[in-house]
């Protein structure tokens, strides 16, 4: 049974960093895909960002390219995303999401939330 918890989330102003973690039981996260995921009330989801472990690659959206470093400690099975220069526009709930399964084109389509198996719980992030 894979569950996903994130934490690190809280208030920040203008920019302020934040470290978000996704700890992962039943499942080992260096074994396939994980996605940081975030939405704002009346907004679609928006993925930020995701690493492939298997292959070490790493995919940000422009809206966090250069401000965002997702990461992966092997050792505590947990993947981090840090955020830096926070904005307020950064302001949403981030989910953490995983899929063990293989996803074809993953490199146009590791942005959406559904590809993945499953999510967290989120954490509240507010920058204000």
């Amino acid at each position: 049974h894979v569950q996903l918890v994130e934490s690190g989330g809280g208030s920040v102003q203008p920019g302020g960093s934040l470290r978000l973690s996704c700890g992962a039981s039943g499942y080992i996260l260096s074994s396939g895909r994980t996605l940081w995921f975030r939405q704002a009330p009346g907004k679609e989801r928006e993925g930020v960002a995701a690493i492939y472990t298997v292959g070490i690659r790493t995919y940000y959206a422009d809206s966090v390219k250069g401000r965002f470093t997702i990461s992966l400690d092997k050792a505590k099975n947990t993947v981090f995303l840090l955020m830096n220069s926070l904005k307020p526009e950064d302001t949403a709930m981030y989910y953490c999401a995983v899929s063990p399964a293989y996803i074809p084109d993953y490199g146009n389509r590791w942005h959406r939330p559904d590809e993945y198996n499953y999510r967290g719980q989120g954490t509240q992030v507010t920058v204000s």
